[in-house]
Parts: C-alpha cells; sequence; structure tokens
C-alpha cells in the first residue's frame, strides 16, 4: 500500500510542512483490527493481516524519512495464541 493511499487525497504535501526537529524519537503502534476489518469486507481474516502489513512497510518507510529514531510495533498479543493454528 502506498503512502496515498494512508493519507487523504493531497495531504502527502504535509510531509513537506512536517517540522523534522519536532519528530520523536521513538513511536509505538499497536496493531489491531486487521482481521476484522477484512471480515467486514467479506475478506479472509488473512487479508487483513497481509493488509496490516503492507500499510506497516510504508509506516516504516515513512517514519525512517522522517528520522524517527525507533520505531516498536505490538502486533501479536499472548492473547492471539488462541486462535486457529492456520491464524496464528
Amino acid at each position: 500500500m502506498r503512502l496515498e493511499k494512508i493519507l487523504p487525497k493531497n495531504s502527502t504535501e504535509l510531509l513537506d510542512d512536517i517540522d523534522k526537529l519536532r519528530i520523536p524519537n521513538h513511536v509505538a503502534i499497536i496493531m489491531d483490527g486487521n482481521g476484522r476489518w477484512a471480515t467486514k469486507k467479506g475478506l479472509p481474516r488473512s487479508s487483513g493481516h497481509n493488509e496490516g502489513v503492507s500499510v506497516l512497510k510504508e509506516i516504516v518507510k515513512v517514519s525512517k524519512n522522517l528520522g524517527c529514531k525507533v520505531l516498536t510495533v505490538y502486533a501479536f498479543s499472548t492473547a492471539n495464541w488462541t486462535r486457529p493454528k492456520k491464524e496464528v
């Protein structure tokens, strides 16, 4: 997924307006709801997980380009181990 799909139209120009001196050194993300997103769209849960990975890759690129030094991603909780083996 490209940044243009994450941000609303014409807002990629916001990247030019960001004060690079105010970028946090550490950003944490809790990924949640990818499976529910896919289910609501009539897709298999795995499609949601794949889409989440695609978005995360773009976030990593943008974070690096903006100068964020540490990006922590919480993507799998201990509760997820109770899901079907195929999904885990």
